[in-house]
């Protein structure tokens, strides 16, 4: 709604959204992030086989190098995305840049994420303006191309129990559905239960109205799931130009015939996957793990694994079977029905886009770091890899409390029962600590340990296992000292739950929990707005909004 039609609310509101601060901390310090995220992050030079290009301006440019040698069927891509689009109303932003890719000097930024019910988590929304932001970001910098954010969804996965929930108001809510199979595939029937939900908690808010509006429009009982978050996408991000790309297609698949094959009667992509996995694992934990066979049968229904087992292709827990002849002609003449799993699903997307970087979150950080040979095998270009925008959200009362209790927002990040000790061993009128008397005693022992050792030197041990001996009683006291006195802090512990319970619910990230609709029905699409304005494109720092 243009400015001049906004009531003296909704212009206050808009005005406190698009004033938000925001502050920017390494991951490192969040504690969220794990070894292989943060190693990555630092250059360290153990991960540096295992990805192509840096994430700096100069990696993107050879990237996009790279990428100009690949043969990407460009024209198959726009007359696929121009078939998904049909019947959508879109904007020329959209529009424009699904005709752009048909020149050689238009590449795309991609993320990828599974159809989760109502976007699933905030963090959805987070990599969608990454991809955008990027994709400016490189425009001005190089204006002689072209660059097109990209929504890749990975709408065959079929883990409903991860993509059919939703947390509001920290309780979790879940679709009630009996369909098996790929989700992507999947009727919408039993969410507008959901939706009522939804709208009896939400629909008051400034912008409810509008929001349960776009969620009956959009999960309208006719569409699947896939097309239903294609057009919840396609109505949040279109102004930007976010292209949506389903490919669960059989015209896309069929560029995949080669290394599904294989796949399938060869196991190559498993064989070069572990052997950089082998390398992998000597520094860090792997994120995932390939099997003989990568690709599931997907028909109907059904979305199983294939397996080899006494020189027949079966189904797993169905009845399907096949020799290697009809498998291979099933996958000429049906290519739609082999699904890629996490191993082949990358290679299959950097093979139909002109793509030059990929955004993710930090477990598709770590299998991505397992592909780089299987890329080369295939001569396919690798991307840029790039960790997400990570975001926390703190709305004012909460940092009004934590400064009540003497806290930072930074320094909320760290555990409750560490963030309590301080703030007793600052606020107690009582001594609770014995750092003092901790290392006087420490150094008493130590004199002893030189005068005996002028005598002896074995008795060095001997005053050594003393002074262990003396000191362990007084950490233990120490310990039950600052028990005692936490219970005066009754008040300011149970407040300090409060705002941990919301900036930090269930004790992960709040992007990992909650959903964008509470946002959006408090502050509209400014709340789009004001978290693309924070973005960061190229940067690597965790951004804490305060709004």
């Amino acid at each position: 709604m243009p400015a001049g039609f906004l009531d003296w609310q909704q212009l206050v509101l808009l005005s406190t959204i698009m004033d938000c601060i925001a502050t920017h901390i390494p991951h490192k310090e969040t504690g969220y992030f794990s070894k292989i995220v943060l190693d990555y992050l630092a250059e360290e030079l153990p991960l540096k086989p295992f990805y192509q290009h840096p994430v700096t301006l100069n990696g993107l440019q050879a990237a996009i190098n790279e990428r100009k040698q690949f043969s990407t069927n460009r024209p198959l891509l726009v007359q696929e995305l121009q078939k998904q689009y049909a019947g959508i109303s879109t904007s020329e932003e959209v529009k424009n840049n699904i005709q752009s890719l048909l020149n050689e000097n238009t590449f795309t930024i991609v993320t990828a994420h599974q159809p989760n019910i109502f976007t699933g988590y905030l963090y959805f929304v987070y990599k969608i303006l990454h991809t955008v932001k990027l994709a400016a970001e490189l425009k001005q910098q190089m204006p002689e191309m072209n660059f097109v954010p990209v929504f890749y969804m990975g709408s065959e996965d079929a883990d409903l129990e991860e993509l059919g929930k939703i947390y509001l108001g920290g309780e979790k809510i879940v679709w009630d559905t009996k369909q098996k199979g790929a989700v992507g595939r999947m009727n919408t029937k039993g969410l507008d239960k959901i939706i009522q939900r939804i709208e009896g908690e939400l629909g008051v808010q400034q912008y409810g109205k509008e929001l349960l509006a776009i969620l009956k429009e959009c999960y309208n009982g006719k569409d699947n799931i896939q097309q239903s978050t294609f057009k919840l996408i396609n109505t949040l991000f279109a102004d930007y130009g976010v292209l949506v790309l389903i490919p669960d297609n059989p015209d896309l698949k069929k560029s995949m015939e080669r290394v599904f094959e294989e796949d399938l009667f060869h196991q190559t992509p498993s064989a070069i996957v572990e052997q950089t996995i082998k390398k992998l694992s000597a520094n860090y934990k792997v994120q995932a793990t390939p099997r003989a066979i990568n690709l599931f049968y997907l028909k109907d229904d059904i979305r199983s694994r294939l397996v080899e087992e006494d020189g027949k292709y079966k189904v797993q827990d169905t009845a399907l079977e096949f020799t290697a002849e009809e498998l291979k002609l099933e996958l000429k003449e049906h290519p739609d029905r082999f699904s890629p799993n996490v191993i082949l699903r990358g290679m299959f997307q950097e093979t139909i886009l002109p793509n030059i970087a990929f955004i993710g979150g930090g477990g598709e950080l770590a299998y991505w770091l397992e592909l780089k040979d299987l890329f080369q095998y295939y001569n396919v270009p690798f991307p840029v890899l790039m960790l997400r925008n990570s975001f926390l959200l703190v709305e004012k009362k909460w940092k009004v409390k934590a400064e009540k209790l003497g806290f930072s927002i930074p320094e909320i990040f760290q555990e409750e029962s560490l963030l309590m000790n301080e703030l007793v061993k600052r606020d107690s009128s009582a001594q609770v600590h014995l750092t003092s008397e901790i290392r006087d005693t420490g150094a008493f022992y130590d004199h002893l340990k030189t005068l005996a050792g002028n005598i002896n030197v074995t008795l060095k041990d001997h005053v050594e296992a003393l002074k262990t001996k003396s000191l362990k009683p007084l950490h233990e006291l120490e310990k039950k000292m600052l028990r005692a006195e936490k219970r005066k802090f009754s008040e300011q512990e149970q407040q300090l739950l409060q705002i941990k319970s919301v900036l930090f619910p269930n004790n992960n990230l709040q992007e990992r929990i909650d959903n964008f609709m509470p946002y959006y029905a408090k502050y509209g699409p400014p709340f789009i707005d004001m978290l693309y304005k924070h973005s960061l494109s190229l940067q690597k720092e965790f951004i804490v909004v305060e709004m």
